[in-house]
């Protein structure tokens, strides 16, 4: 249904004294609006820009919800307990801190929660934000009238857009933020809301009942929301306090892949978990292994993307498999996981293996799946595709999309890049990128000789590793993408990235170079691992019984899937095989079935 009427946005400059007169400015700047921001609930920001302590120019931010605005700002300046954090912005701040009143016609309780929420999911998203204050999300279920939120929350953002552009950024630029897409403040789908409630029952049943042991084993391929549940879960669990517990819970967020530590380490600094709880609330399996002992286990361990973790020791790493290690040092172990995006030998698990910690959480009757896919804005058909290359290494003839997602192949890499680069000149789709299987050298080690990057390399055309020209940015230039994802930060346009450094992360359309490593033969795909240079995935490995394996072939099929599996709006293929690329132009001709 929606609406049309427009929400009231009310700026003020927080001067010393201005509580003083603030009801009958409001009143005096226009009597029918200040009905609905003095008589309705509101929602409302404060924003402060520090000079001494903040050096960057980033933001602090307050966001709140009542139906007293008046009493409420006294409340923070005047009796609440960070009174003296609120009298020392008004007279210390470099830049005039300043509130901003939103009030709406049609606004009750619970849509002020949902446009309070989002509101916190923007702005804790954003690169110029240092802290929110107010971190706590609390998203409605169905009310009257929820089918008017989007259209309002719309035009409030472009409201505050308009009062100032360099605090509130353009919802593209959040949207596509890494932060944003891994924050605990996404609106759950039914299917995230049942398996995140089942997770607290199970964890407020061991808490209470002194239980150890315990693991939970969330199942669910690329792109079914596994990283927003999980951390949706962990947030909910520390931002509740002690209750339902009998006392407050002792929690630590882990994933074996450093850029998505970043993320969840910028998130947890910008939502207060690290004020509050620590450091080491979100770190690598490996120094949580180190840093904790058998005798003292911790409450609840969560773990994204669990398929990272190691099944065998290595340099940094002594034990035989970390998450027996992790289960050892937790009361419950909460896991994300996802055989099919498995890429090195380490991370290889022998089947029995694999089905005991499985069983135990069936057993348990903490066994989740997530079925529904949240990242390719595509159609079934689409989908099923994907997984005959991938799973059963068969081309089908390509059904045209309903939904508009593009499936485009091309005769050479220049092409393809040509028209991802296309893609990153338009703002709505300005996260496309290039990604390659890793079937061309690359050593973070050392630097290659006669050449100044590593690159991708298809006869006279070449593209730089990912990483490679970061390394030719000044100080002050890399300061600026510290805390952007690889794909966030605006050099790599002009490079090609891998899959560590795109897994977990979504592009707006991927372009994927289809190395060597992978041919069209006797009508199925074929992998041959002697092509790729993942020495990681090519290497034997050797099994519990001393027996040796390879797991190539397997491997290079995870890591297709992944790439394949990137982009929300589009994929566009570059196939070095000449007999695949050959197969993918003619079975992607649109309307042909």
């Amino acid at each position: 249904m929606g609406t049309t009427i427009k929400p009231i946005i009310y700026p003020v400059k927080e001067i010393p004294g201005f509580l003083t007169n603030l009801k009958q400015n409001i009143v005096n700047n226009d009597k029918v609006k200040s009905e609905v921001l003095l008589c309705y609930p509101i929602v409302y920001i404060h924003n402060w820009k520090k000079t001494t302590s903040n050096p960057n120019g980033l933001y602090d931010v307050y966001i709140g919800e009542t139906n007293d605005v008046i009493e409420r700002t006294k409340e923070h300046y005047n009796s609440s307990k960070d009174s003296k954090n609120w009298q020392y912005h008004l007279v210390n701040d470099g830049d005039t801190p300043m509130m901003y009143i939103i009030g709406h016609e049609h606004f009750n309780k619970s849509l002020t929660l949902d446009i309070e929420n989002r509101l916190i999911h923007y702005i804790s998203s954003m690169k110029n934000i240092n802290y929110v204050h107010n971190g706590r999300g609390n998203p409605q279920n169905n009310y009257y009238p929820d089918d008017e939120f989007e259209d309002i929350f719309r035009m409030i953002w472009k409201e505050l857009r308009n009062k100032d552009k360099k605090l509130f950024l353009s919802e593209l630029e959040i949207k596509d933020s890494a932060i944003y897409k891994a924050s605990p403040l996404h609106k759950l789908t039914q299917e995230q809301i049942d398996a995140k409630n089942l997770i607290i029952e199970r964890v407020v049943n061991a808490i209470n009942n002194n239980l150890t042991g315990q693991l939970i084993f969330v199942n669910g391929e690329a792109g079914t929301g596994k990283t927003v549940l999980n951390s949706a879960t962990f947030y909910e669990l520390l931002d509740q306090g002690e209750e339902p517990y009998t006392r407050e819970l002792n929690c630590c967020l882990m994933v074996n892949h450093d850029e998505q530590v970043s993320v969840y380490k910028e998130i947890a600094e910008r939502l207060g978990l690290t004020n509050k709880f620590g450091d080491e609330i979100v770190t690598k399996p490996t120094i949580f292994i180190n840093n904790h002992s058998k005798d003292q286990p911790i409450d609840v361990a969560f773990v994204d993307e669990a398929h990272l973790l190691l099944t065998q020791g290595k340099q940094s790493y002594r034990g035989s498999n970390q998450l027996k290690d992790i289960i050892a040092r937790s009361r419950i172990t909460i896991v994300m996981f996802d055989e099919n995006q498995i890429l090195t030998t380490e991370q290889i698990w022998e089947e029995n293996e694999l089905l005991k910690y499985k069983k135990t959480a069936e057993e348990q009757n903490n066994y989740i799946t997530l079925k529904n896919q949240l990242r390719m804005n595509c159609a079934q058909s689409t989908k099923d595709w994907i997984d005959n290359i991938t799973n059963n290494h068969i081309v089908n003839q390509f059904i045209p999309d309903s939904t508009g997602y593009e499936v485009k192949p091309f005769n050479t890499p220049q092409e393809l890049y040509d028209a991802i680069a296309a893609k990153a000149s338009d703002e709505d789709s300005r996260l496309s990128r290039l990604i390659a299987s890793y079937d061309w050298e690359y050593s973070s080690k050392h630097r290659p000789n006669k050449k100044k990057y590593w690159s991708v390399e298809i006869g006279n055309w070449s593209m730089p590793w990912n990483r490679e020209l970061q390394k030719e940015l000044s100080a002050n230039e890399k300061r600026k993408i510290k805390n952007l994802s690889w794909a966030e930060q605006p050099q790599t346009i002009n490079e090609c990235g891998s899959t560590f450094t795109i897994q977990g992360f979504d592009l707006s359309y991927a372009g994927v170079i289809i190395g060597p490593s992978v041919k069209y033969e006797n009508g199925k795909i074929v992998f041959h691992p002697e092509c790729s240079h993942s020495e990681k995935a090519t290497r034997n490995r050797t099994l519990s019984d001393g027996s040796i394996k390879k797991f190539g072939e397997q491997l290079l099929q995870n890591e297709l899937r992944v790439l394949l599996t990137r982009g929300v709006k589009g994929l566009y293929i570059y196939a070095c095989d000449d007999a695949l690329r050959k197969k993918l132009k003619e079975v992607l001709q649109y309307g042909k079935i």
